[in-house]
């Protein structure tokens, strides 16, 4: 479980540009809960998802998961917990290695680092049967380079790789904004099985009212820093599209 306790933070503060991203907020997620924040720019769902990851550190408040106090821990000490899927397919992978060295990568991400990196038959064949999950072919091609790889090939390893470590949550940052419209699909739908079939807590950022709708078990609509609706269970199954356009009114 997540939970944040009146979580604030104010960029240059002090300054003429000062800004308050986030005030005051709490809010739980459960669990193998999937959570989708949407917002206009500025909202403050992005910090809010950097707060949780610990890219952006609070100002005032705490942060709890599964009752362990992280509000002081920077990113990479919560990578033990919390892996991310960023918008740009390029970044959280190394351009250069093949496939199967950047899952190996992914794989010690949260264990010590003077570990040997190994790709031996066993970790192969680990690797073959999670990348074959995306029905992408990419399981007969672990030795090419990822840089040879689409943007949307790209993205869908990304977040197989976010399950080769022990991370139980993941956070999606418009992971399908840069995707064509039919990989973004791929890229959505595959993102929903691996999150269910793993048990995986989720947290998405997203643009897209038709993928707030159609995905996560809950939708939460940041604006001006707060939460301004928190709409789960049947109540978000009944949403229409209009309806969550006029909240960006």
């Amino acid at each position: 479980m997540i939970r944040l306790d009146n979580i604030s933070k104010t960029f240059n503060k002090g300054e003429a540009n000062e800004v308050a991203a986030l005030k005051s907020i709490s809010l739980e997620i459960k669990e193998r809960e999937f959570v989708v924040l949407v917002g206009g720019n500025g909202s403050g769902k992005s910090t809010l998802l950097n707060t949780i990851a610990g890219r952006v550190l609070a100002d005032s408040g705490k942060i709890f998961l599964d009752d362990i106090d992280i509000t002081k821990l920077k990113e990479h000490k919560r990578s033990k917990w919390i892996a991310r899927i960023f918008q740009d397919p390029l970044t959280g992978t190394a351009p250069d290695l093949s496939i199967l060295e950047n899952f190996r990568l992914a794989s010690l991400r949260t264990q010590k680092k003077n570990l040997s990196i190994g790709t031996g038959k066993k970790f192969q064949e680990e690797v073959k049967e999670k990348i074959s999950q995306l029905g992408l072919g990419l399981e007969t091609r672990l030795n090419r380079p990822m840089n040879s790889l689409s943007g949307g090939q790209r993205q869908a390893l990304t977040l197989v790789m976010a399950i080769m470590s022990e991370a139980k949550i993941i956070l999606l940052d418009e992971p399908s904004s840069a995707l064509d419209p039919k990989t973004a699909v791929l890229m959505m739908e595959s993102a929903q099985k691996i999150i269910r079939d793993y048990g995986l807590t989720a947290v998405l950022v997203t643009h897209n009212i038709k993928d707030a709708l159609l995905y996560g078990d809950r939708i939460i609509h940041v604006h001006d820093g707060s939460i301004a609706r928190d709409i789960q269970g049947s109540a978000k199954s009944s949403l229409q599209p209009a309806e969550v356009a006029e909240w960006f009114g």
